[in-house]
């Protein structure tokens, strides 16, 4: 598996006139070598890659990493990095321009007998197709998600602090399996819904409030990611206007979703439904994003979204109406592209919850 990567960024390397590539991101490094730690180095050149990490790593990585050659560095990195570009005879030297600060660039190019050259994500091209491995770890990433949710349901009542449920749901993640989260989790209540990114507070969940729960977990380095909006006792007639005109727009994009579609396409199947029905100017983010090792990758599925779909991409479709001082609505589907479409990976119910 990990060889047949390393040959994909060969091939990739020879396109673009490199003889070599430093890798220092965690997600990109370990991808491409089969480690799960970090500060380490991964040098691949056209015949050989140099796996280089200090005394913490150095049995970690003799028993990870397979198809490199293992260096245990003492001292200067930019030494021994030098020294290791030479030993490889490289000339120019790819480097993660998103990835490497400027000190560390203007460290390297000063000791480093080789010219640097930005790789404009190289190795995040191969990693946008998942393989059968990655998706299998995504699933269960998934899975565990959907029954830490049907925890919460059983967990949660009003009277409640966000940050409680916040704590409750890290717990029953991590019971379930999950190393970590994908990120902090987002927990609105109330007229704190209309925040697409709020964060658990020590607010008091009431009666009649909607509450967005948007999380999710890593396990075996890959991510997961789903939203639900429940609503805690009873709902309006605006708030059940508005959570149906989103799950009408989530579910339509879900079968737009498809091998030859852009990203940008499948957005504009959501967003229209959500501007049909006059809430265009409260939908402000994406549809949807790539997830994989990353809660945030390759492609995107926003109104910007050029990239053609291709099976074995996993996004989500996350439509949502946000009204400021009154509440917001999101409903999230983690989904893999097939060859005739999409499989949903996020099982949770969708129709509208009451607690």
């Amino acid at each position: 598996m990990f060889e047949n990567r390393i040959e994909k960024l060969r091939e990739r390397m020879k396109e673009n006139c490199l003889d070599g590539v430093l890798l220092v991101g965690d997600p990109n490094r370990n991808y491409m070598s089969g480690f799960t730690g970090d500060e380490s180095f991964a040098v691949i050149g056209l015949d050989r890659a140099i796996f280089i990490t200090d005394s913490r790593f150095t049995e970690q990585a003799k028993s990870q990493v397979k198809d490199f050659e293992i260096r245990q560095y003492n001292g200067k990195i930019e030494e021994f990095l030098s020294d290791v570009v030479e030993e490889l005879e490289i000339k120019t030297l790819g480097f993660e321009e998103d990835i490497l600060t400027f000190d560390k660039y203007c460290l390297y190019a000063k000791n480093l007998s080789c010219k640097l050259v930005p790789m404009e994500g190289m190795v995040e091209q191969i990693r946008i197709i998942k393989d059968s491995d990655e998706v299998a770890a995504i699933k269960k990433a998934a899975s565990i998600a959907d029954e830490a949710f049907m925890k919460i349901l059983q967990f949660v009542k009003p009277g409640m602090t966000e940050r409680e449920v916040g704590v409750e749901l890290e717990y029953w993640l991590k019971k379930f399996g999950a190393s970590g989260l994908s990120f902090p989790s987002i927990v609105a209540s109330g007229e704190r819904s209309s925040l697409p990114h709020g964060q658990a507070t020590d607010k008091v969940i009431r009666m009649g409030d909607f509450l967005t729960l948007d999380f999710g977990c890593v396990y075996n380095d890959y991510c997961s990611d789903m939203t639900r909006t429940i609503v805690m006792g009873n709902a309006t007639e605006k708030m059940t206007e508005v959570y149906n005109i989103v799950l009408k727009a989530q579910e339509a994009a879900l079968k737009s979703f498809k091998p030859g579609v852009t990203g940008s396409e499948v957005d504009k199947v959501g967003r229209d439904i959500i501007k049909e029905n006059g809430y265009g100017n409260y939908f402000g983010h994406g549809l949807g994003h790539g997830v994989g090792r990353e809660i945030h990758e390759n492609p995107r599925v926003s109104p910007m979204g050029n990239t053609v779909l291709r099976a074995g991409m996993v996004v989500t479709d996350e439509p949502g109406i946000y009204l400021p001082n009154e509440f917001g609505v999101r409903i999230e589907d983690l989904v893999v592209i097939t060859e005739n479409g999409c499989e949903v990976l996020s099982k949770s119910p969708k129709d509208m919850i009451f607690i």
